[in-house]
């Protein structure tokens, strides 16, 4: 990655919302293969996904963000959604596009953020009765990739138990690094 010169975004979210989130997608996309909360969570507490353990996939990019902050930019959904203004603006710095003094006191990331929210992305034509064609896969409704993006959403799908239990688990794996959840 230093040698190519590019910047990566890391956008990694709270693991409960993630295995909710993974749940919802993958049960809408794959109609021939349903699965439930129950057995969901049990694979992803044990580090089965698609793109493996969440906790090895996050904490490569954070130890990758320490190392090379100009590099990899690396953020936190909830925070972001908490405060999303100053969050474009960090990106654009990041990215060396920073707002100027003028576009910031004419609205522009005001305006930026209103674009670019969950609500306006998902109710675009193309989002909202678009297809997608997969890559050796059938197509699928572009409605597909949006679905609630609300914070905290995992507290109507897990119970107590499983939080702390995959809590727990992400704790450990965590333990040292500086990243929390």
């Amino acid at each position: 990655m230093s040698s190519l010169g590019c910047r990566v975004v890391y956008l990694c979210r709270e693991p409960k919302d993630v295995l909710v989130s993974t749940w919802h997608y993958m049960n809408k996309v794959r109609k021939d293969f349903y699965i439930d909360l129950d057995r969901a969570f049990e694979f992803f507490c044990e580090g089965v996904s698609i793109f493996g353990p969440i906790w090895e996939h996050n904490l490569g990019y954070w130890k990758q963000s320490m190392i090379e902050p100009d590099r990899v930019l690396f953020l936190k959904y909830d925070e972001m959604m908490a405060d999303p203004i100053k969050h474009v603006k960090m990106l654009a710095k990041f990215l060396r596009v920073p707002f100027t003094d003028e576009e910031e006191s004419v609205g522009a990331v005001e305006q930026l953020v209103k674009l670019c929210s969950f609500e306006n992305l998902k109710s675009l034509p193309v989002n909202s009765s678009g297809m997608s064609d997969r890559i050796g896969g059938l197509p699928m409704e572009n409605s597909s990739f949006f679905r609630s993006a609300k914070v905290g959403d995992w507290r109507n799908h897990l119970t107590e138990e499983m939080a702390k239990k995959l809590d727990c688990i992400i704790e450990e794996k965590l333990k040292g690094s500086g990243l929390t959840f």
